[in-house]
């Protein structure tokens, strides 16, 4: 995995040169103190997004497989290395214009494969539609924005409360599958439906 970071690297300088952080949030310190103290010097933020998008096809085959038992903690490790690649980036000042497009792609192909499997087969179809819709539109906002104008953005508020939503939605569904638990699935759906309301204000902000 370094090994293809390093020749991208040296491909697209541009896109791994280190940037300092313009805030770094009250989460991103409490992580820092408890969690990524503990990281060696050598994981770096892009390395954490690369093993989420390394993660997700094995994600994606463990819920395929109805593996929710096992599936729903891997799915939880991957997303957590969304919150520990941003933080680290902040906090050690090693935000990148790679890590600002590949977190938000690795987030969706993350929950875009748990939607595609969970949600289009125990909710109603077009709750699916529409989260994977907004899915669509911001990677292709995203695309244009860096293709035409040059100009990489990164998620805002409302785009990261999203993630989280999505990412407790999913796990309740799992967790509802593996106990049978139909207020487990109702508290679910209506989580997903909170994620499509942070979705459209994440994209009427200009967020990704």
């Amino acid at each position: 995995m370094r090994k293809v970071i390093n020749k991208a690297k040296a491909t697209e300088p541009d896109l791994f040169a280190y940037q300092e952080a313009d805030h770094v949030h009250p989460h991103d310190r409490f992580l820092a103190w408890t969690v990524l103290r503990w990281l060696p010097e050598s994981i770096t933020p892009n390395i954490l997004t690369v093993t989420r998008i390394v993660l997700t096809p094995i994600v994606f085959w463990l819920l395929a497989t109805h593996s929710y038992r096992i599936g729903v903690f891997l799915f939880l490790f991957a997303a957590f290395t969304d919150a520990l690649d941003g933080s680290l980036a902040r906090t050690k000042n090693k935000i990148t214009n790679f890590g600002i497009l590949a977190d938000p792609l690795a987030d969706k192909l993350l929950v875009g494969s748990a939607v595609i499997l969970l949600v289009f087969q125990n909710f109603n179809i077009w709750l699916g539609i529409a989260i994977l819709g907004f899915e669509i539109l911001f990677i292709l906002s995203a695309v244009i924005l860096k293709v035409k104008f040059k100009t990489v953005r990164m998620a805002n508020l409302w785009g990261k409360i999203k993630m989280l939503s999505q990412v407790v939605a999913v796990s309740l569904t799992m967790f509802a599958l593996l106990l049978n638990d139909p207020f487990l699935m109702t508290l679910a759906a209506g989580i997903f439906g909170l994620a499509i309301g942070f979705a459209i204000l994440s994209l009427f902000t200009h967020g990704v």
